[in-house]
């Protein structure tokens, strides 16, 4: 298919677009030296370099205390969180005297470790939230000036059923502005440093989850992503995370709510710093609805299915996949086939040359009411009118705008939509849906990049806005992807992959995480020489 004349302008102008932004934030924005050269402490505390679920162990045993557990990552988030600003708001306090319950209810417990584990199997674990989930009694303004003072009344459900299996907040992470953009930047926190290089982003929109975990300041942590927003993070800060078939972890009290079709392509789902957390923390997230998908079943991954998609064919709007990352997403293929005796079959569709023209579109498609979804300017002026992305723009060009750019650009793209959904955009998705649904079956998993780059300087992705494409086209495919992390490139720099399967076929991925972890070596301690 070739862009009919419409599509071509369409795509025209939301080149010229970006490259007018470049101009204006290159002449009008501040520049950043001060954490020039500077870097992370590595990890000195052995208790900080135990999965989740090995610390939950050692807790039940009594081989440490909870509160020893928990202070340990009190310690590394003040030690740390100075050069990242990850954590935007903490509850130590709290946070301690939850952990000093926990090990009083361990001393008199008379059921023994087996009842435990099964009762709260993640008893006494540190955990991290991303803002934009309400925690009780913490900030919930996914970054909006006009929200500052608004305090989560309740808990949203995923959160709930991680405290409930016995995980213990520590606090709330960075967002970029209403979770719509891949780096992690508001004007009411400021902006949040990659965890490997502070000169770089951490990614978005759960780019605090990303920063902290990666720098060892939480064990595992709770994302969001409708684009890539666990995904992105998780690549560029060398961590695993998982994007749940849609409809499993539940959505409800995130901020922004979803609108039209949005809640079929957002998921909620886990990110950690070991692959071995990812499956207990969905299985608690999922809820009830964790019997919907196949968590309890031994993965033979000799009888897996794999295939590797190297990139999307070439598409205008996105920079090309870099030769470092091509080169690791090869070096999976050769691993798989040497270790595991199995063929893995390189595949093409050239429907994903349209990735960004495919999840753009669905994103503005009406419910089965009719009822389109919620303008992103109408929530940049919530409680109050509709934001003027342009007269915005200009307020930022002097200071006095309460907006990021980056949400200026959401706005400004938003207006190049047209009036009527294209046609033929419907069919290459409908068309890309079934002829992927076909490969993968039940069986099948296949590798695609994550991102075309390794985590870029602070602000570039303002003039690249469509690379995120690589992962938002997943999400309105409503498949199920693990992000794993491959080790780090010529810069210091994570490398990873994303590992894609059918839906409903979650524990796939999560099998490809584990031994992906064990072939490559897993998340790399960003402080260590």
């Amino acid at each position: 298919m070739t862009l009919s004349l419409l599509q071509k302008a369409q795509v025209w102008l939301l080149k010229a677009v970006t490259e007018v932004i470049f101009i204006l934030f290159r002449f009008f924005s501040p520049r950043r030296s001060a954490l020039s050269g500077k870097k992370l402490p590595p990890v000195r505390n052995p208790l900080l370099l135990l999965s989740a679920t090995q610390l939950a162990k050692k807790i039940r045993r009594k081989e440490v205390s909870s509160v020893k557990v928990v202070q340990a990552y009190i310690d590394r988030i003040q030690e740390v969180n100075p050069f990242l600003n990850a954590v935007v708001k903490d509850r130590f306090a709290a946070a301690l005297q939850e952990a000093a319950q926990v090990d009083k209810l361990i001393e008199e417990e008379t059921g023994g470790e087996d009842v435990l584990e099964d009762r709260l199997p993640l008893l006494g674990v540190p955990l991290s939230v991303k803002e934009s989930y309400a925690l009780q009694g913490m900030p919930f303004t996914t970054g909006l000036v006009s929200r500052r003072g608004v305090v989560a009344t309740v808990d949203a459900p995923p959160v709930a059923l991680l405290k409930r299996a016995g995980a213990i907040p520590l606090g709330v992470t960075n967002t970029s502005e209403l979770c719509m953009w891949f780096e992690s930047h508001n004007r009411i926190y400021g902006i949040t440093n990659n965890s490997y290089d502070l000169e770089r982003i951490p990614g978005g929109s759960s780019g605090g989850e990303g920063s902290l975990l990666g720098a060892a300041g939480s064990v595992i942590g709770v994302g969001s992503d409708i684009g890539g927003s666990i995904r992105i993070p998780c690549f560029f800060n060398g961590i695993f995370g998982h994007k749940t078939t849609p409809g499993i972890v539940s959505c409800e009290n995130q901020y922004p709510p979803v609108s039209g079709r949005q809640e079929e392509y957002l998921s909620s789902g886990p990110m950690c710093r070991y692959a071995e957390d990812l499956l207990p923390m969905l299985r608690i997230m999922a809820g009830p609805r964790t019997n919907m998908l196949s968590l309890n079943t031994n993965v033979d991954l000799k009888k897996v299915r794999f295939f590797t998609i190297p990139h999307d064919g070439g598409s205008p709007l996105v920079t090309p996949v870099s030769k470092e990352l091509i080169y690791i997403q090869r070096k999976v293929v050769e691993r798989l086939e040497a270790d595991l005796g199995v063929k893995v079959q390189e595949v093409q569709f050239p429907e994903l040359y349209y990735s960004f023209q495919i999840w753009d579109t669905y994103m503005v498609l009406p419910d089965k009411e009719g009822k389109p979804p919620q303008p992103f300017a109408e929530l940049m002026g919530e409680p109050g009118r509709p934001a003027w992305p342009l007269w915005e723009l200009l307020k930022w060009m002097i200071g006095k705008s309460d907006h990021t750019m980056a949400a200026i650009v959401v706005g400004l793209i938003e207006k190049t939509h047209g009036s009527r959904t294209s046609p033929s955009i419907i069919q290459l998705k409908e068309k890309l849906q079934k002829e992927v649904d076909e490969l993968l079956g039940t069986d099948g998993v296949f590798l695609y990049p994550s991102h075309p780059r390794v985590a870029p300087k602070h602000h570039h992705p303002l003039f690249r806005p469509f690379d995120f494409s690589y992962t938002g086209i997943i999400n309105i495919l409503g498949l199920p992807v693990t992000q794993c992390p491959l080790g780090v490139g010529e810069e210091g720099l994570p490398l990873g992959v994303q590992v894609v399967a059918g839906k409903l076929q979650d524990h796939l991925t999560l099998a490809m995480a584990l031994y992906l972890e064990k072939t490559f070596g897993g998340w790399r301690d960003p402080g260590a020489n």
